[in-house]
């Protein structure tokens, strides 16, 4: 009788799909999943939103394959704390394993923040199956909200305290080796050198055995690996000359201070190297610490104190002189001076009256301030920057791919030379003792960590003093490409200006009184946000009509009916595109617009055809807008305009700060167009600006630059914000990133040359063992340490 034989189920995907509005929006996604390779089934439920994926694909290939087909595919963002990483090789398994575990569209791991950033299709890889995949290749995993301070400041308490008994039980090992170099006969006897290295090798250096054994079961090598089997040699060949040697004979050539004093050096510069990275992370610390814990509420005329978690939005807020904004909020009563600079870098007060809004975290330096709540928790700005400036820390710059690519083959190629030296040796004099001393010092000289650390070091303290100072970076590749810019193409009105404009002046045509031409407008305009049109408002005063089928006419201007007349508002080309005549008001338009202002033509389609008048705008430029443009020509940057404004006032704006090149009078895609064929020039390109209208060309441009005085839209799509409306801040934005690519080349370039010096040297045997655990270790804190100069960088 024939027993049929279970099959096991067919791997299942399950993912949510944004967009569809239709049964035929559905049978698109199907389609499109079951042309991926590896699909062999697919499913789309229009109600739940959500398709189910039968087979073993990418899901790379699934996510693209949808978003091809004109939808979206839901995405979730997990933060993991890893532990027991000690290098690049390290990285390279960890990701490795993530990105492995179905689901997982990207997998990005920090050595010097130990925490890894997981992209996966939303509801496909969780968190314990995620921290399941570290564990098995021998690391730690736990959600970063879980991992406790607490933990680490034991762990580094325990760090030093190995590393002092490491220290005692090998210097009088150390001092034997120093007698020994002078000819003095300090070297202790066999059996004590042996009490005192056994527990520094297999106690405190137990961390290199387990690591090294797990990276070796994995099928990979790391840092661990190389010490482990370094220093057991070592250890190992001491103890047979110290067993094998003839009772009563002249006491043998030992090397066990060379397997303790190498476990101690290593333990050193991790140390070292441990208090060097939490100190590039004192920028997020800083940040984080900026909130208080408890606010003083009003309620029912009375104030209390309470825990900041409680407080919700619309609640009132007291705050005294001296202390710090609780939450994000606006000033309904009192005023005073306002300390911003550790959110905006800005090192004046900033006066605030009611109806300002104010930010959390600041410090209130004189008044009482009463403050409605707006945001609280992670809504509000001081919580978005933590995230910005964290998310930041913990990308992956492109560099450092390479540098992945290295390292995962570093470590076979390591034992390979090692395995060369020893037989090279031996066969050369005969001897094991210099064969194994030299393969040793190979292996211990060449030590990945460096490698690894160079390019996050750099990014976490380059993003932090950034921050520190106004400048949010919001990932490593917007830092490194920003170091190549040649060209900064600037928005004109609320980033070279104030935004803030002010009619100027009023022109009627023939019949039409300058009061009605104003009224109309602001009519028009009342239900626009545009600078322009506040402008309006404020010098129409109240008395303004009501306006009907008002319409934004994008670039262009506005429409809609006001008392039964249809009516346009906007630039000389839409009155032209309307087929009205405006030569009556275009030589005082022309005139006005030689004078730098900005020129809105009124005019009536129906019943008649006709102009109606124009109104012109004046808007200072910022202060320091003219000097950002000659820092950036004195660096060899080329300053551009872009604007929807005429050419007239563009052209006069442009001379007064220095710009050469202005395109003028083009719409919200002409400038992402101007983007696009200046990078067709050569060129790369930083764009800057501050409005929804600039979105599209911050996103064409190698690095969009928001002014974080602008729309969150701007601020979403651009790679680095300003936190202040500065346009200096723009040549200081590139100053750090030119500085910070510098750092991670210098790191990376010391980190090669302890390696292609040292492997070389120690083949030869020219190289102590001992000294190449010193050298090994000061490469990893030389390479910290000099990414830590970044944190002086001033603007």
């Amino acid at each position: 009788m024939a027993v049929p034989v279970a099959q096991a189920a067919a791997p299942t995907l399950d993912i949510s799909v944004t967009g569809m509005t239709c049964a035929s929006c559905a049978g698109r996604v199907e389609r499109a999943l079951r042309r991926v390779p590896g699909v062999t089934e697919a499913t789309v439920n229009l109600a739940t939103e959500r398709a189910r994926i039968t087979g073993t694909p990418d899901p790379r290939a699934v996510t693209d394959a949808v978003e091809k087909a004109g939808f979206g595919v839901g995405r979730s963002v997990t933060d993991l704390a890893i532990t027991g990483m000690t290098c690049a090789s390290c990285v390279a398994r960890v990701e490795r394993a993530l990105s492995r575990v179905p689901g997982v569209l990207s997998a990005e791991v920090n050595l010097a923040t130990e925490r890894a950033r997981v992209v996966a299709v939303q509801g496909t890889a969780d968190v314990a199956t995620l921290g399941a995949a570290v564990r098995k290749t021998g690391f730690g995993a736990q959600p970063l909200a879980e991992a406790a301070p607490a933990a680490q400041q034991d762990r580094a308490a325990r760090e030093r305290l190995h590393l002092l008994i490491a220290a005692t039980l090998s210097a009088p090992l150390l001092l034997g080796m120093g007698g020994h170099l002078f000819g003095l006969p300090w070297m202790l006897p066999g059996w004590l050198q042996f009490a005192l290295a056994t527990p520094v090798q297999f106690w405190l250096g137990a961390r290199f055995y387990v690591a090294g054994w797990k990276a070796a079961r994995a099928g990979a090598g790391n840092m661990d690996l190389l010490v482990a089997l370094g220093t057991s040699a070592a250890w190992a060949l001491s103890t047979f000359e110290w067993l094998a040697a003839p009772a009563g004979h002249h006491a043998p050539a030992l090397y066990f201070e060379s397997s303790a004093v190498l476990i101690t050096f290593i333990l050193l510069g991790k140390w070292l190297e441990a208090r060097a990275k939490g100190q590039t992370a004192a920028a997020i610390r800083a940040l984080a610490g900026l909130r208080p814990d408890t606010a003083r509420l009003r309620r029912g005329g009375t104030e209390q104190v309470i825990p900041i978690a409680q407080v919700v939005v619309d609640d009132v807020v007291v705050v005294r002189p001296g202390e710090r904004i609780p939450v994000d909020g606006r000033l309904i009563e009192g005023g005073g001076s306002v300390d911003e600079s550790m959110l905006t870098g800005e090192s004046l007060p900033v006066e605030k009256a009611p109806g300002d809004a104010v930010t959390g975290g600041s410090i209130a330096r004189d008044g009482v301030l009463v403050v409605r709540t707006t945001a609280v928790g992670g809504e509000t700005v001081l919580a978005r920057i933590v995230r910005l400036v964290e998310g930041a820390q913990a990308s992956k710059a492109p560099i450092q791919r390479l540098v992945d690519r290295v390292s995962a083959v570093f470590v076979p190629v390591v034992l390979a030379i090692a395995a060369l030296t020893f037989a090279g040796w031996w066969i050369a004099t005969g001897a094991a003792v210099p064969a194994i001393l030299n393969a040793v010092a190979v292996l211990v000289i060449a030590c990945p960590c460096a490698l690894g650390l160079a390019t996050p070091t750099a990014i976490m303290a380059g993003t932090g003093v950034a921050a520190r100072h106004g400048i949010l970076i919001k990932d490593a590749e917007a830092l490194e490409r920003a170091h190549a810019v040649t060209v900064v193409a600037f928005d004109k009105t609320g980033t070279l200006t104030e935004g803030r404009p002010e009619v100027t002046d009023l022109r009627a045509a023939d019949g039409v009184t300058e009061a009605d031409l104003l009224r109309l407008a602001a009519a028009l305009q009342a239900g626009s946000e545009h600078p322009l049109a506040e402008a309006v408002r404020r010098r129409a005063g109240a008395d303004i009509p009501r306006a009907e089928g008002f319409r934004a006419l994008a670039g262009r201007g506005v429409a809609g009916g006001v008392e039964g007349r249809d009516l346009l508002l906007g630039s000389r080309r839409l009155i032209a595109e309307a087929g009205i005549d405006a030569a009556a008001l275009a030589g005082a338009a022309t005139a006005l617009e030689g004078q730098g202002r900005t020129v809105s033509f009124l005019a009536e389609t129906a019943p008649s055809p006709r102009l109606l008048g124009l109104i012109a705008f004046g808007d200072t430029p910022r202060p320091t807008a003219r000097q950002a443009v000659a820092t950036l020509r004195a660096g060899g940057i080329i300053p551009v305009m872009l604007t929807g404004d005429s050419r007239g006032a563009a052209a006069a704006v442009a001379a007064s700060l220095g710009i050469d090149r202005v395109a003028a009078e083009i719409l919200p895609d002409g400038k992402a167009e101007q983007v696009a064929l200046l990078r067709r020039e050569g060129a790369v390109v930083a764009m800057v600006g501050d409005g929804i209208n600039d979105a599209p060309a911050l996103a064409a441009a190698d690095v969009g630059i928001a002014m974080g005085t602008g729309t969150d839209v701007a601020m979403h799509t651009a790679g680095i914000t300003l936190m202040r409306g500065d346009p200096t801040l723009v040549p200081q934005a590139l100053d750090i990133s030119r500085r910070t690519y510098r750092k991670i080349r210098q790191g990376l370039f010391w980190a090669f040359a302890y390696n292609v010096v040292g492997i070389p040297l120690a083949a030869a045997g020219l190289l102590n063992p001992v000294i190449a655990g010193a050298a090994m270790a000061a490469s990893s804190v030389s390479v910290v340490t000099n990414a830590l100069l970044l944190r002086r960088w001033h603007p």
